[in-house]
């Protein structure tokens, strides 16, 4: 266990005992936990591998290349309509995690061994990105800032835009868009270093919370 991961399940306002159970999984395996964009992550020799979220009417595990997985049980699904490469498996109670814990192992050690292959999900440049509301009304008020969101490769876009559109209310779109406002005006992708001490640039490792 990570003690930097404590308080996120301590804290927990739902979904806390779903949210430990999937945690006691990912541990269970050769995956190592870490705190990456608010929530858990688990990785594996510093590749992404899973994420826990918490949602208001669901708790889920994500697959960071969860459209490489073969998913025989049927049980993985988009987290939206943008994602190209995330799949996820949503819990609304801990029995149904109980029930599907050998299953949800099963899929952890394939998404592993996906890793160590070196596959990387092809993704069509081409499709056209359907951007939230809020970003757009954003963008339209703040010439700087629809620069240099522009300006980003489409890699980039679509990261900040799979972020900000897992949001379910406004008022979190709202929010999560702000918080990167100044990353975004900085040139940077949702996933990239921003203090430069990570051991994989550009994507942070966090390398910082160990140094620091």
């Amino acid at each position: 266990m990570n003690p930097a991961a404590d308080k996120y399940f301590l804290d927990a306002s739902q979904w806390q005992d779903e949210l430990k159970q999937l945690r006691k999984i990912a541990l269970g395996t050769q995956l190592t936990e870490m705190i990456k964009w608010g929530v858990p992550c688990y990785v594996f020799e510093e590749s992404n591998i899973i994420l826990l979220g918490s949602f208001k009417s669901f708790c889920s595990i994500s697959f960071f290349k969860g459209s490489l997985m073969k998913d025989p049980n049927g049980i993985l699904s988009k987290p939206g309509v943008n994602s190209q490469s995330v799949s996820m498996i949503k819990f609304t109670h801990l029995d149904q995690i109980h029930e599907l814990e050998p299953v949800i192992k099963t899929y952890i050690l394939e998404a592993i061994e996906i890793e160590k292959t070196g596959a990387k999900p092809i993704l069509d440049k081409s499709a056209e990105l359907a951007f939230p509301e809020e970003l757009l009304q954003i963008l339209d008020q703040d010439a700087a800032f629809k620069a240099a969101f522009t300006s980003l490769t489409p890699g980039r876009q679509r990261g900040y835009n799979l972020f900000f559109t897992a949001a379910k209310q406004p008022a979190t779109r709202i929010s999560r868009i702000e918080k990167y406002k100044q990353q975004i005006l900085d040139g940077k992708g949702i996933n990239d270093c921003t203090c430069g001490l990570s051991k994989k640039m550009p994507s942070c490792d966090g390398s910082h919370k160990a140094i620091r």
